[in-house]
């Protein structure tokens, strides 16, 4: 049973400007490490830094939004690589405490992006 969907879209080019203005502080401030590190490796690093705050903030409207997720961290929603290349999504902190209040068993999360957007759906099954 879905539980939870969140969308959102990014703009690249105002994750591009927040790169390019703020750099490793806005990396610091709104990724896990691990995310950090997957931006600075890849040449399209403002489409991947789009992408992944797409996701976090689907995942915050899938987790019910402002008040019952009232201060989740950036960082309690980590977009990760499974094996096969797919991405998945780890909750941590108070993210991962409301999903356990919800009941959720497995997070589903897709991500796309064109030339000039980032896009992420999640969705959340009980």
């Amino acid at each position: 049973m879905i539980v939870g969907l969140g969308i959102d879209v990014v703009d690249i080019a105002r994750a591009e400007r927040l790169l390019a203005a703020k750099g490793e502080r806005a990396l610091a401030r709104l990724c896990t490490q691990r995310e950090a590190d997957y931006v600075r490796a890849h040449s399209a690093s403002a489409a991947s830094f789009a992408a992944r705050l797409a996701a976090k903030e689907a995942a915050y409207k899938a987790l019910a939004g402002s008040d019952e997720a009232r201060g989740m961290s950036w960082r309690d929603v980590e977009v990760e690589r499974a094996s096969d290349g797919r991405p998945i999504l780890l909750l941590t902190g108070k993210a991962l405490a409301r999903a356990s209040a919800l009941g959720v068993r497995r997070v589903l999360v897709s991500l796309t992006h064109t030339r000039t957007s980032a896009a992420a759906v999640v969705i959340l099954e009980a």
